[in-house]
């Protein structure tokens, strides 16, 4: 039964979804992380793509409220936590409002980040780039005329910002350089992302399905996207045994121990029967994804 929401505090405090911020910081995290096993580690660099992350993680979510609201996703149907501006305390203008002081406080913080770590003009205008795209994929996931999560593509842009981008953009800003063993734990985090937004998108799947937003479980039906689940789980945990394998970081395996937790919510996915079932599995994918980054980190550690 979902939490009805009295004031207009709870209201704002279920737009910005504070238990999304740990998922997206953990990409941030991983290629910190690398970055100190390659002794290139700046404290500056992680405390400002952290900030960076979190305003456009929160202009995300004010902005998927915002999307869902107008296109119609979030109806009472809808099995998951209520909407901010669904429950009629937040308008859509002031959403709209609060998306753009996001959107500059994102711009302004990756601004600094990219000063801070460059002196090239030419990789500053090509982060500078990056970050504006990631603030118009933060933006256009549910909103906009032509949203591109409505028309199942939310699943590579989590793949791309939340995993490649993510933890090879942020290492890069670190160490200024490429590591080709980075791009096995950037698939990693993009895979277990993934998954996140794949569980989200399984107990949504009948009233999205209603609301016309052709998320990859509408498109190829319940059964299949909990496969989908499973592959999306596995690769990710294959990839860090491959960079643990490859770059002979024996301590690497550590990320294992959070394997049993990946386990359980695959396997409680699939066996949930509802939506309010599935919800919960959300939660602790998330947890699952940010647990394994810090075992791997601890490994690097080594």
């Amino acid at each position: 039964m979902k939490k009805e929401i009295q004031t207009k505090k709870e209201a704002w405090l279920h737009a910005v979804r504070l238990r999304t911020l740990p998922l997206a910081l953990a990409s941030i995290f991983a290629g910190s992380f690398l970055a100190f096993w390659k002794d290139a580690f700046r404290w500056e660099i992680l405390l400002l793509a952290s900030l960076t992350t979190i305003f456009l993680q929160i202009l995300s979510n004010l902005s998927n409220d915002y999307g869902d609201t107008i296109h119609g996703a979030d109806s009472q149907e809808r099995q998951g936590p209520v909407r901010a501006v669904q429950s009629g305390l937040i308008s859509l203008q002031e959403m709209k409002s609060a998306m753009y002081v996001f959107g500059a406080l994102s711009l302004v913080s990756g601004i600094l980040l990219i000063l801070f770590a460059f002196q090239s003009w030419l990789i500053f205008l090509i982060f500078f780039g990056l970050g504006l795209m990631a603030i118009w994929a933060a933006i256009s996931y549910t909103s906009g005329n032509n949203p591109y999560g409505y028309a199942g593509l939310g699943d590579l842009s989590v793949f791309l910002f939340f995993g490649l981008l993510g933890v090879i953009g942020t290492f890069f800003l670190h160490t200024k350089s490429f590591d080709i063993l980075s791009f096995l734990v950037a698939g990693a985090l993009g895979c277990f992302s993934t998954a996140v937004l794949n569980i989200n998108n399984i107990r949504d799947i009948e009233s999205d399905r209603k609301a016309g937003k052709m998320s990859i479980p509408v498109r190829i039906g319940k059964e299949a996207a909990i496969k989908y689940n499973w592959g999306l789980i596995l690769s990710g945990y294959l990839m860090i045994i491959a960079f643990a394998l490859l770059s002979q970081q024996p301590y690497s395996f550590l990320v294992l121990l959070s394997l049993p937790l990946a386990l359980k919510v695959g396997v409680g996915v699939q066996n949930a029967q509802s939506s309010a079932e599935t919800d919960p599995y959300l939660k602790k994918m998330a947890m699952s994804t940010l647990l394994s980054v810090i075992l791997f980190g601890i490994g690097l550690l080594f």
